[in-house]
């Protein structure tokens, strides 16, 4: 237990070095290390909001807006499963145009004995809730006969709802993420904050327009066809026809009222590539966009059998250019215009590229965190660690003398090793994180003093010191590994079940946990070992310093 092969000496101090050298750059400025040479570690840990400041935004979803969205969708896939029935029959079924009421599509057979052959086709939009590998917990949507003769309801129900509200936060948390690295950081977390709530913390920044502008709108960039005959004067005097809806026009492009297809042509799903560009002609700020194979192939035919009518480019549901087609665009990409500034054009191209939130996000919790306010919470835990660890030491060496020293070096290696594996993985330290890297110095401690405290028990029941001194390593590491465990355990469900600064404390204290083992069993054994060599080749009696 005590013999170290000599490879295992060079693994041992290879490793305290390599935490030594990835820990060095957090103790120096940021330019100080950046002028390093390149063979050298340069990355340094990154600061919390609570320790460096920034932007702390809460979202909240938007969910009846969601299911208004799957209503919609749902009502048209009702029309088209119909028309796809009659293509496959010879007797034809009428149906009443499928309407949107009480939170239900409700479509009307005109003859009731079709109503059989109707509800088996309609049942086939609902989609099973869960996966195969897990399981899966029903459907999505209720399609039931109604009270009256010829009537079928499809409903979403409550845990339709649920799955489609949870897959919602995942997209739109995806596309914050997507849109935030666009800016050229990857410090800011983005994590769920219960059902239907988004918390958004970005270290540094201290002016949160340009993040609320670039979070805040939804991009849903869609294309539409306009009425061929009726404006969306005649309509707003009358009546508007069925399957089409009346659009604002955007402040930033065209103006008026438009009557569109409420079925767009194409989706911003079928975008593959959007960038901020300049016209050639005006010079003014456009945005260039490109469709993948499928949008291309739609769009080509769309105008190919529209040469010469007008189409309506929306953003959001605001029109920002209503174009006459003057040629089929068969290539699959275009340019948006709309009185953009450079700044603009660039918000919007990332966030199309990014994709569109599946609902609007409005803000529920807006606060920034000063600097200076960080700067003392790093004063106070500097303060805080110094303190221990300087309280540690003596009374460390106070009890346990030489190999209170060794455990001391020990402890001073333990703390390195975490700021380094920190630096590594990309963890970002918080004021709980160094609360946890406190608390970890004294299990580390912990683990030092059950080791001592054996051998002093070995020491009084006759054994010799080497006899003692081993025996002291090996039952102790039981206990150490136990007691380890149990920490190890409430980390991993602090970090299962917390969020933000709770998972920043987990972070920090498993990886204490696993440093402290090593080196408390490791290190503190490699420096006793060395002593007991040293102590053997000078006397034939040793005593124990402890």
């Amino acid at each position: 237990m005590l013999h170290f092969a000599r490879w295992k000496v060079i693994a041992i101090v290879a490793t305290c070095l390599a935490a030594v050298v990835f820990a060095l750059p957090n103790f120096f400025a940021k330019e100080t290390a950046a002028s390093w040479p390149s063979f050298m570690p340069q990355k340094q840990l990154a600061l919390g909001l609570d320790l460096r400041g920034g932007a702390h935004l809460l979202l909240g979803m938007d969910t009846e807006e969601l299911k208004a969205d799957w209503l919609k969708t749902l009502r048209e896939d009702t029309r088209r499963t119909l028309l796809d029935l009659n293509k496959t029959r010879e007797a034809k079924i009428g149906f009443t145009p499928a309407t949107i009421t009480g939170g239900a599509v409700q479509v009307r057979m005109t003859k009731p004995e079709d109503t059989e052959a109707a509800l088996k086709e309609l049942r086939k939009l609902a989609q099973p809730i869960g996966s195969a590998v897990f399981g899966g917990s029903g459907n999505d949507l209720d399609v039931t006969q109604g009270s009256d003769p010829g009537l079928i309801v499809l409903r979403p129900n409550d845990p339709g709802i649920i799955n489609r509200v949870s897959l919602a936060m995942s997209a739109a948390i995806e596309t914050i993420n997507r849109r935030i690295n666009n800016l050229g950081t990857a410090e800011a977390t983005v994590v769920r904050q219960g059902r239907d709530r988004i918390l958004i913390q970005y270290p540094g920044l201290q002016d949160t327009k340009m993040l609320k502008d670039l979070i805040g709108q939804t991009a849903k960039l869609t294309f539409h066809s306009v009425h061929p005959q009726t404006s969306a004067e005649e309509a707003k005097a009358s009546r508007v026809p069925n399957g089409f809806k009346i659009f604002e026009g955007d402040t930033r492009g065209e103006t008026g009222s438009y009557l569109l297809q409420e079925v767009p042509v194409v989706t911003g799903e079928d975008l593959v590539d959007a960038q901020p560009g300049f016209d050639q002609r005006t010079n003014e700020a456009i945005i260039s966009f490109r469709f993948n194979q499928a949008g291309a192939r739609k769009f080509g035919k769309f105008t190919s059998e529209n040469v010469g009518a007008p189409f309506a480019i929306l953003l959001d549901d605001k029109v920002l250019s209503a174009p006459v087609i003057r040629e089929p665009i068969l290539g699959g990409s275009g340019q948006i215009s709309g009185s953009f500034t450079v700044e603009s054009a660039n918000n919007l191209a990332i966030q199309l590229r990014s994709g569109a939130l599946p609902a609007k996000l409005t803000i529920v919790e807006e606060r920034t965190v000063g600097p200076s306010l960080g700067a003392d919470s790093i004063a106070a835990g500097s303060r805080a660690g110094i303190i221990g660890a300087i309280a540690t030491f003596v009374m460390t060496i106070t009890a346990y003398g030489t190999f209170g020293v060794y455990a001391s070096i020990a402890l001073i290696v333990n703390g390195l090793m975490i700021v380094a594996l920190m630096t590594a993985i990309g963890s970002t330290l918080t004021l709980p994180g160094i609360a946890g890297l406190v608390l970890t110095i004294g299990m580390a401690v912990d683990a030092n003093v059950l080791i001592f405290e054996r051998i002093r028990e070995e020491i009084r029941a006759g054994k010799s010191a080497i006899a003692a001194i081993d025996a002291g390593f090996t039952r102790a590491i039981v206990t150490i590994a136990d007691s380890q465990l149990t920490t190890l355990v409430a980390a991993f469900i602090m970090f299962w079940l917390g969020s933000g600064p709770i998972r920043g404390f987990a972070v920090t204290l498993t990886i204490g946990i696993f440093t402290s083992v090593f080196t408390a069993v490791t290190v503190t054994r490699l420096l006793v070992s060395l002593w007991l060599k040293g102590a053997r080749a000078k006397s034939s009696k040793i005593e124990v310093p402890i």
